[in-house]
């Protein structure tokens, strides 16, 4: 049997990203829980370049960065649902909506939820016109990849879920059923998936590990 590793964390969404994938396709692995404040030496030899989470290791050979990761294991292993497309104009599509959630939603997103004044104003118009573009996407699919969960779907985890803790602790509504119907429709159908919601971290131990950074003081 291969020997497959996760190093990883249970509040990352990117780690979880990995764990998702490999539960859908039913690969058996071991997860190595990291502290990022007092790295492992594994971690460090694994991954020497960024040295973050998550890092797959496959066979005692490492390969890093969630998106990837998710393309390797949908390569790898052939048994269970595909996460990427088999149609290469398909996948090209798929890459590209994954790479907009990473590099143009999220960096915008979490600015919002980091700061205040103007420097919040001018992210949080920055990440509702990103939410715009994507819930226009969504329009009649049920999925990003359609009826079954695919490559963005693992890859936007972070906004059907965490986005979700992280706004209420910041005290900031961006993501609403007013403004974007179809992507609250989709968050709520991917949360609900039996092959997810038994896998999502526990909402209020990813709220109190998520509380320090996140949450606003009022005074």
């Amino acid at each position: 049997m291969a020997e497959v590793k996760v190093l990883g964390s249970w509040r990352s969404a990117f780690s979880l990203r990995v764990e998702w994938a490999l539960k859908l396709k039913g690969v058996e692995y071991e997860f190595i829980e990291e502290d990022m404040s007092n790295k492992s030496a594994l971690l460090v030899e694994s991954n020497p370049v960024h040295k973050k989470i998550p890092v797959l290791i496959h066979n005692g050979k490492p390969i890093a960065e969630s998106l990837v990761i998710l393309e390797y294991i949908d390569e790898t292993w052939e048994n269970g649902p595909l996460i990427l497309p088999k149609d290469p104009y398909d996948r090209a599509v798929a890459r590209f909506w994954a790479r907009f959630l990473d590099e143009k939603w999220l960096p915008a997103y979490l600015t919002a939820c980091l700061v205040s004044g103007e420097e919040q104003a001018k992210a949080k118009g920055e990440a509702e016109e990103s939410l715009r573009i994507l819930d226009n996407e969504l329009q009649g699919k049920k999925f990003f990849g359609g009826d079954f969960i695919g490559f963005v779907d693992i890859v936007g985890n972070i906004m059907a879920n965490w986005a979700v803790v992280i706004s209420e602790l910041a005290g900031l509504e961006i993501i609403t059923k007013e403004k974007f119907p179809n992507l609250c429709r989709w968050m709520d159908e991917y949360v609900h998936s039996s092959s997810v919601k038994e896998h999502l971290p526990d909402p209020e131990k990813l709220t109190e590990s998520l509380r320090s950074r996140f949450q606003r003081t009022n005074k």
